[in-house]
Formats: structure tokens, sequence, C-alpha cells
């Protein structure tokens, strides 16, 4: 099933474009045609980006990865925030402020600093400080949520930025690409899409078409989020499994007596055997006194004949 249909693409105003005389020439590939002096996006190329875009995403999202939604113009600050607050991931709703990226510890310093004084505020501890200190903080801390609200959930650099109007938000595009961080982007007839990564050709002026194609990216992370929840669910589970089963150890066999290995006729026969071998011994046992006397007789014979032939011999 595809990711949007034309039919929602042509009723959200994503395929109208600038006008012609204010068109970037590096867009001529994602442009179908010319209406009335307006350059018709080729909705084709969208879905194709969109589905590349979400697909980024979602794998992003799903190996734990930080996405930064960035969009300060009048119609898409609101969405920005709706639709990054609910995929929970940082955004950038008012001017983008140099080193966002390139300068992120300092940057990351006032994050802190601002959490840290809402933290003070929560405890009570403005009410026990004079009347106009307590005023300043309060005042420095919505200076903070303005300019750097947005950023609480960025602990690190974000993996990859989301933004709408890449020519209005130039300066993000340059730190991006400067720190060779990955950029998804809608860019309209006016923008150059070769500093992004994943151009999605479309309109970036209409509030219906920049609602449409910001909650498909939250979506995307969304489902990314999900996915991995499910993955370390499941491993889990196995890990779960494989700690209650034993160990497989060897485990040598019992001793069996012989009657019950071997079978009646086989000791039957090693019985005749061992029977037949101790008669032999014993029958071999008798008969060696009766060699020894013969053998005794032998000796005593010989020893006579040897005598009388010396005899002879002497005489």
């Amino acid at each position: 099933m595809a990711l949007v249909t034309l039919k929602e693409l042509l009723e959200a105003g994503v395929h109208f474009g600038h006008r012609t005389k204010r068109w970037n020439p590096k867009m001529r590939k994602y442009i179908f045609t010319e209406r009335n002096g307006v350059h018709i996006i080729d909705l084709q190329q969208t879905v194709s980006q969109l589905q590349k875009a979400y697909n980024y995403m979602r794998d992003l999202a799903q190996n734990d990865g930080t996405v930064l939604f960035v969009g300060t113009k009048r119609q898409a600050a609101p969405i920005i925030v709706q639709e990054a607050n609910r995929c929970e991931m940082p955004y950038v709703d008012k001017r983008w402020l140099g080193g966002t990226l390139t300068n992120f510890k300092t940057i990351r310093s006032r994050v802190d600093y601002l959490i840290e004084l809402e933290q003070r505020r929560d405890r009570g501890e403005f009410n026990k400080l004079p009347k106009k200190e307590a005023l300043k903080l309060n005042e420095e801390i919505e200076r903070l949520q303005r300019r750097v609200g947005g950023l609480r959930r960025l602990q690190r650099l974000p993996d990859a930025l989301f933004i709408v109007d890449t020519r209005r938000e130039d300066l993000a595009v340059k730190e991006a690409n400067k720190l060779d961080i990955p950029i998804v982007a809608l860019v309209d007839t006016n923008c150059d899409p070769d500093p992004i990564d994943l151009p999605i050709p479309s309109n970036d002026d209409a509030i219906r078409a920049i609602k449409l194609m910001v909650g498909k990216m939250a979506d995307a992370i969304i489902e990314g989020k999900q996915l991995r929840e499910t993955l370390e669910a499941e491993e889990e589970v196995e890990r779960a499994a494989a700690g209650e089963s034993p160990t497989a150890t060897w485990t040598p066999p019992e001793e069996r007596p012989e009657d019950e290995l071997l079978g009646p006729s086989t000791l039957a026969k090693l019985e005749a055997g061992i029977g037949s071998d101790e008669a032999e011994a014993n029958a071999n046992m008798s008969n060696q006194p009766e060699k020894k006397a013969e053998t005794a007789q032998s000796d005593a014979g010989e020893s006579a004949e040897e005598g009388a032939k010396t005899e002879e011999s002497n005489a």
C-alpha cells in the first residue's frame, strides 16, 4: 500500500510550486509542467522521495537516532512543534541560533540553565527572593524558552535534520553540511536541492501540504520507535528463557552390573570359558609333580650312564 495517494497530495496542494520567474533551475527534474505562470511539481517523484525519506526516518528511529525538526516560518512553526512533540523529537520553531550545531556545547549549556531555572521555580525558591530578582529570573526563563526551549530533548548532535523551506533555513543547512549531518527537507521550486541528502519536492508554503508531509515524517519516527521496543521486548523474552533453562553439563553414566549389560547367553559362554580355563589350570598343576618325578628319573639315568662311560675310559 502506498504511503500517500496522489489524490491526498492534490487535495493538500503539494503540487503547487512558485511562479516561474522565481524558480531554481536545479529543480527542473522535479517539475512536471507550468500552468498560469506557476510551476507544477511532479507528484510521482514526490511520492517516490517521500517513501525514501519515510524509510530513512523509520530506520533511524529504530536505531535510537535523533531527528531535529526545523521550521521557523509562520505557516510551519506550529506544525513543527505539534509533530515533533508527538514523536518526542527536538525542534526549532523560532529563529535558528547561529552555532546551534557547530557550537553545540554552548547551546546545550543554555538549555541546561533553562532546566535548572525551571526546577528552582517549581520548588518555590523564587518566592524567597526579592520580587525584582524573581521577576528578572522569570523573564529569563521566558526568553530561554523562546530561543532554546525546543532543544530540551537534544542531548547530543542530531543524527539528521528535517527542514521545511531550506531557502529560509539556509544557516541550518550550512551547519549540517559542515558537520556531515544528513538533511531531509521539503524543497519547493525556488530551492536548491543540491545540499540536501533527501529532498522531497513539495509545496512548502501551504499549511495543508506542510501538515501532511511533516506528519508523515513523525509517523515514520513513531513506527521506528515501536519496532525498536518490540525488538527489545523479544530479546528480553529470549534472555529470560535462556536464563531459566538448565545449563547442559555432561554426567557420567551410572555403573550397571554385568548381568544387566550382557545377555544370558553371553554370560553362559563366559562362565563356560572361565570354567574350562580353571579346569585346565588345575590339570596342569596336578601334572606338575609327575613331570618333576619323570625329569628327576631321567636325570639320574643320564648321570649313571655318564659314570659308566668314565670308568670304562679309565680302564
